[in-house]
């Protein structure tokens, strides 16, 4: 069966970014849409399956098992499961990606 679910009902919050678990409508992924403001992202954590980002606009700095990484708009970055790591917005504009969760549920261990 097909479903649609409004963009409205998968706001985070007060914020701008939209959560997506794919276990409540059949699907086995699931998914952020951020959209942070420079200096904004989450903490140090890490998930049991790889997590996929496909950055749209601005720029990312990455940290992965202590190693950093930046990203720009266009780039995709992925993650191996059980990996520690946290993204900062660190450029002049909002962030916008997509993080693609290997699971129909998320799973997260906060490391901070």
């Amino acid at each position: 069966m097909v479903t649609v679910v409004k963009a409205a009902d998968l706001i985070v919050g007060s914020g701008r970014t939209s959560r997506f678990e794919g276990e409540a409508h059949g699907s086995g992924v699931s998914f952020f849409l951020v959209d942070n403001e420079p200096g904004q992202g989450p903490g140090l954590h890490r998930h049991p399956y790889t997590e996929t980002w496909v950055v749209r606009a601005g720029s990312a700095t990455i940290i992965a098992d202590g190693e950093s990484i930046r990203a720009e708009a266009g780039d995709i970055v992925t993650v191996p499961a059980g990996t520690a790591h946290a993204f900062t917005n660190t450029g002049t504009d909002r962030l916008e990606l997509v993080c693609i969760h290997a699971s129909p549920r998320m799973i997260q261990e906060d490391l901070d």
